[in-house]
């Protein structure tokens, strides 16, 4: 009988798996019956006029994600909110100030629609041509580079050396592996392993799921603010934020619910960190969707970077 059941639940999964990203998007959309979901559909709807050839993506455990020649944008619902993030949108012209959020960084930018917003559709049409533009630019120089023809003469000499080519080759692999889907552990927590540098650190952010990857970039981006000189790393699936020769003095963690940090010294902190911890010194601040108290999180962090650190 067990062998039986687990068959038919095997079978549940197949079925699922085999839905179509357009068919999962109009699921999304009918699963909110508020402006949320008509407001998702009118977006959907923009993106189509603009890229009648768009294709349409679901990632990252349930992100509607619309793509040209690489990604465009997503379609993200929240409670407060539609956002549509720009995978390249700190590249985009913006005369019309479309972009609201997602300000901080050097990659994305995004729109938040709140419940009555007015849709600009022709700026946001321009933006999404231009986004389906830059893809294509970027898209084609490689290809350009490695198709252009010329005469026998100076064919030799426009060749790298053979060393060069080694290099090239290994540069391909790294980006093949950095590609691979990143595991979501307990809680949705990414699992990136250990490392120094910023390098880890962007993997982790880059694979928060939700908003908690809106959480990470702005927070991270804050720190860089506050603390120039800080130094990065990612430790126990955890990116770790410290001065050099003094340690840690914050670390941060995805939960299903919240974005945790940890405040090595936040008994030393003012206000203390909402969260009580067991560990001598140690306080708790979790991020909720929705809440992020920039002003507040830059008094804290610019404290704590002034204390000694934890050295593990």
């Amino acid at each position: 009988m067990k062998k039986i059941q687990a068959k038919k639940v095997g079978s549940k999964k197949t079925a699922k798996q085999s839905e179509s990203p357009p068919e999962l998007i109009d699921a999304r959309i009918a699963s909110f019956p508020d402006w949320r979901g008509e407001l998702l559909a009118r977006l959907r709807a923009v993106i189509k006029e603009a890229l009648p050839d768009v294709v349409e993506e679901w990632k990252w455990r349930g992100t509607p994600v619309w793509s040209h020649g690489g990604m465009i944008c997503t379609g993200e619902t929240y409670k407060a909110v539609v956002k549509m993030t720009f995978a390249k949108g700190a590249a985009l012209e913006d005369p019309a100030g479309l972009f609201n959020s997602s300000l901080d960084g050097n990659v994305r930018r995004a729109i938040d629609f709140h419940e009555g917003a007015k849709l600009n559709k022709a700026a946001l049409k321009a933006l999404i041509r231009a986004a389906a533009a830059l893809n294509a630019a970027k898209g084609k120089k490689p290809r350009s580079q490695a198709g252009a023809t010329a005469p026998r003469g100076s064919e030799t000499k426009a060749a790298a050396p053979k060393t060069a080519s080694k290099p090239a080759s290994r540069v391909s692999k790294a980006a093949t592996s950095k590609a691979k889907p990143v595991a979501l552990l307990s809680g949705g927590n990414p699992q990136i392993a250990k490392g120094d540098g910023d390098a880890p650190v962007q993997a982790y952010i880059a694979a928060m799921p939700g908003w908690k990857n809106d959480v990470g970039r702005r927070l991270d981006a804050l720190i860089v603010r506050q603390v120039p000189k800080v130094q990065k790393a990612v430790k126990w699936n955890s990116p770790f934020y410290g001065i050099e020769g003094r340690g840690w003095f914050l670390a941060l963690h995805v939960f299903t619910q919240f974005v945790r940090l940890t405040f090595f010294r936040g008994t030393s902190l003012t206000p203390l960190p909402p969260g009580a911890s067991k560990v001598e010194g140690t306080r708790y601040a979790d991020l909720r969707e929705g809440e992020f108290d920039e002003a507040q999180l830059k008094k804290w962090v610019k404290q704590a970077a002034a204390l000694p650190g934890w050295i593990p």
